[in-house]
């Protein structure tokens, strides 16, 4: 399967996601120009943010999976944590934003007209996003597309803030306060910081190559049963993530008086181990040496 035909399902489900959040947008504006609810821009605010970031994010998932060549020998998936990384950080910008016009307009005088059509139009939208979320969160997590699932969470993020404008909406119809209005919002936006922050950390992390905790047991559980099959040491283990992809590297320790033809069939089968146990985008690599010259080439291990 080449490179095109594995993003096609990654590029429809963007499109999908790009489609719906300015169907939602346009939704949004309009109940925000009928109710001039602080908390309903609030939730348009985020959502002309996510569609900025839905449109970046559909551009890296295609890159992501262009092949590998000459200037990118290991291929281009680290596009994808400046993807999740820049739409935090857009998600972090709204949050502030948010905030900034909640209290202006706190300041300034409230008033909100057609309530019950701002209510109704903002559960539409708590629907639709967090059906459209939680299935972007499902297949970025089924396929290891970071972007994807940074897209999800985006949604469900712009979900819960409709939601937290549902409760300001309702509280301000019934109670007759308007001050619950742009309290909302200032809550919606502090849940959406969170969100924000989340992202980029994760990001910074993908960048600088951290260790994955799930990863590292993996492979040490299958190194554990295939070196004592074949009598082997090993040592130097490294991984790192790259969007799909997981790369693998380790010395493994050989008797001296075995053959490099052998030692070279058994590292081949510890490499196909590794790779049955993590999945189809891993690449293995491993040094072979002998005990003897292993202790002239790494003194004190």
């Amino acid at each position: 399967m080449s490179a095109s035909d594995e993003a096609r399902p990654g590029l429809w489900v963007m499109n999908l996601s790009l489609g719906v959040g300015l169907l939602m947008l346009v939704m949004k504006m309009y109940a925000y120009i009928i109710t001039s609810s602080a908390a309903i821009f609030s939730d348009a605010a985020e959502s002309v943010v996510h569609n900025i970031a839905v449109s970046f994010a559909l551009y890296s998932l295609w890159y992501s999976n262009r092949p590998a060549d000459r200037s990118h020998p290991y291929g281009h998936e680290k596009i994808g944590y400046f993807s999740a990384g820049f739409e935090g950080s857009l998600i972090v910008l709204a949050a502030l934003y948010i905030i900034y016009e909640a209290v202006h307009k706190w300041m300034t005088g409230l008033q909100i007209e057609n309530l019950n059509a701002g209510i109704w139009f903002t559960t539409a939208a708590f629907a639709i996003n967090g059906g459209l979320g939680g299935f972007l969160v499902w297949r970025g997590r089924r396929s290891g597309s970071l972007i994807i699932e940074a897209n999800g969470r985006h949604v469900l993020t712009d979900s819960w803030t409709s939601l937290g404008v549902i409760v300001g909406l309702v509280l301000a119809r019934y109670t007759g306060w308007l001050p619950f209005d742009p309290i909302c919002a200032i809550l919606v936006a502090a849940n959406i910081l969170w969100s924000g922050f989340d992202l980029m950390r994760r990001s910074v992390g993908g960048l600088m190559d951290a260790a994955d905790p799930a990863i590292d047991q993996a492979v040490h559980a299958v190194l554990a049963e295939e070196v004592r099959k074949y009598d082997v040491q090993f040592h130097e283990l490294k991984h790192r993530r790259a969007g799909r992809s997981v790369w693998v590297e380790l010395h493994l320790l050989f008797p001296d008086e075995t053959a490099l033809w052998l030692a070279h069939a058994q590292a081949t089968e510890i490499e196909h181990a590794i790779e049955k146990r993590l999945g189809p985008h891993v690449q293995v690599t491993t040094h072979l040496e002998p005990a003897k010259d292993h202790r002239r080439v790494h003194p004190g291990q």
